[in-house]
């Protein structure tokens, strides 16, 4: 096979991979947000008539948006795929937004811990071992 062809084969493979990434990485994005709105205590509503399931599509896909409805305030996220949305009151949007920052914090703590054991793993490189600077981190004999 000639080396174009290849790279251009290697290339249209690379590009499908990022793809399914995406998709996977959206999906799981949305699937999670569904989960910490049903543990908030959002209820799963399923438009009736034309006009809910429009007002529906019209709602910005992937977030919350607020409505006021006479005195009432609704948090309303849409799910037009399974033709449903996820509809709170202001107690269930604040405990959203508290389900969201502990996972945000939890996904840090864990990216923080990946990051010490990295560290600690490169560092053992250098106790007592042969590293890249040669014995105990001294120079490599006849090298740099």
């Amino acid at each position: 096979m000639k080396p174009t062809t290849r790279l251009f084969f290697s290339s249209i493979g690379a590009g499908c991979t990022a793809l399914l990434i995406s998709c996977a990485s959206t999906q799981t994005t949305t699937q999670n947000r569904e989960s910490m709105l049903m543990a908030a205590g959002f209820k799963v509503i399923t438009p009736k008539t034309a006009a809910q399931k429009q007002k529906l599509q019209n709602l910005p896909a992937g977030q919350v948006t607020m409505i006021k409805k006479g005195k009432k305030t609704y948090y309303i996220f849409p799910d037009p795929a399974h033709n449903q949305a996820y509809v709170g009151g202001p107690k269930q949007y604040e405990d959203y937004q508290q389900l969201r920052t502990e996972k945000k914090l939890a996904k840090e703590d864990l990216q923080d811990a990946e990051m010490y054991q990295d560290a600690t793993m490169e560092w053992s490189l250098w106790e007592g071992g042969e590293g890249v600077w040669g014995p105990m981190g001294g120079p490599v004999p006849g090298g740099f």
